[in-house]
């Protein structure tokens, strides 16, 4: 109990102090309440606190993580989407800039290489492979939550054994089209209407391949943001581990949408690169055999630091993270 409350107070104090530094220095205001009530980013400030410190206090139970990773992701991209309707709807005070931006996660790769400048939302995305490593994928990604709900829908999951070789070539290929178009100067519209094309193609992957395989395909081959995770994800310490009281009886893999954990990983005693660290397979664990591991730090504290860094950030870009 004493572990379980220090987490949940501990997120609560790190969102509430790093969100009331962004209310302070930011000139323009980035928290919703504050752009409509003078003062009211001090309240989103405490309500975003207060759901990160309540989501950890349920998630640091192992047997429930999986249940309220899946509800609280689920529940990000409906705010964000809800964001981007008010927004188009009723007032562009719910907008970021003012300015739209199509919410597609390849654009988060695709729009700085077309526009040759950085946005707020692929700072966000770095900011989170440095501090959670892969926890985009699992916990942030506005349109990944779309395809955890598709690929939920299928208990049994089948594997994808041919599949990923289309990573690469498919992300080399977006990267060449995106400079392509700011190469030859492509009008915006047209280039939006891609994107737009891209996105739709998404939600297709998502109904068609997602729901019949009980895998997020959209997210593990179409999304080129999830190769760059894949990859990228090692920059940070945090890993899955293991041991060796693993009896392969293959349950955690009914659990896994995310392709890591096929026999020869766990024969391997190590998840593929596309493991998420979305501790959904931890849950389903009855041998305790799958664990988080953070230099030589016991388990249980290596997975409370993953989580306290990872929830602080879902808590913070849930009421930051906007088009």
């Amino acid at each position: 109990m004493k572990s379980r409350t220090i987490l949940s107070l501990t997120v609560f104090l790190v969102v509430a102090v790093l969100l009331s530094f962004v209310q302070l220095k930011v000139e323009n205001p980035l928290l919703i309440l504050e752009r409509f009530i003078d003062g009211g980013g001090w309240v989103e400030i405490f309500l975003a606190a207060t759901y990160g410190g309540v989501v950890a206090w349920f998630m640091y139970d192992p047997a429930r993580s999986a249940r309220w990773r899946q509800v609280t992701w689920l529940t990000f991209s409906i705010v964000f989407f809800s964001q981007l309707l008010l927004g188009v709807t009723v007032s562009e005070k719910f907008l970021m800039t003012g300015d739209l931006h199509l919410p597609i996660p390849m654009m988060i790769m695709s729009g700085p290489i077309y526009r040759g400048e950085f946005s707020v939302m692929s700072i966000l995305f770095v900011s989170t492979i440095l501090l959670s490593g892969p926890a985009w994928c699992s916990h942030f990604c506005y349109f990944g939550a779309l395809d955890g709900w598709a690929a939920g829908k299928k208990k049994r999951r089948k594997r994808l054994d041919k599949i990923w070789r289309l990573k690469i070539p498919f992300i080399l290929t977006i990267i060449a089209v995106t400079i392509l178009l700011r190469v030859f100067a492509v009008d915006l519209l047209v280039a939006t209407l891609i994107a737009i094309g891209f996105g739709v193609g998404g939600l297709v992957v998502m109904l068609l391949f997602s729901r019949k395989k009980g895998q997020m395909v959209h997210c593990l081959t179409w999304c080129p943001i999830g190769t760059i995770v894949s990859g990228a994800k090692y920059v940070n310490p945090i890993r899955l581990t293991i041991n060796d009281s693993c009896t392969s009886c293959m349950l955690c893999s009914a659990h896994c949408k995310y392709n890591a954990l096929k026999k020869e990983d766990i024969l391997a005693r190590e998840p593929a690169s596309t493991c998420t660290l979305c501790g959904d397979c931890v849950t389903s664990c009855h041998a305790g055999s799958l664990q988080y591991k953070l230099f030589n730090l016991k388990p249980a504290m290596s997975r409370n630091i993953y989580l306290g860094i990872t929830i602080t950030l879902h808590a913070m870009t849930m009421v930051l993270a906007k088009i």
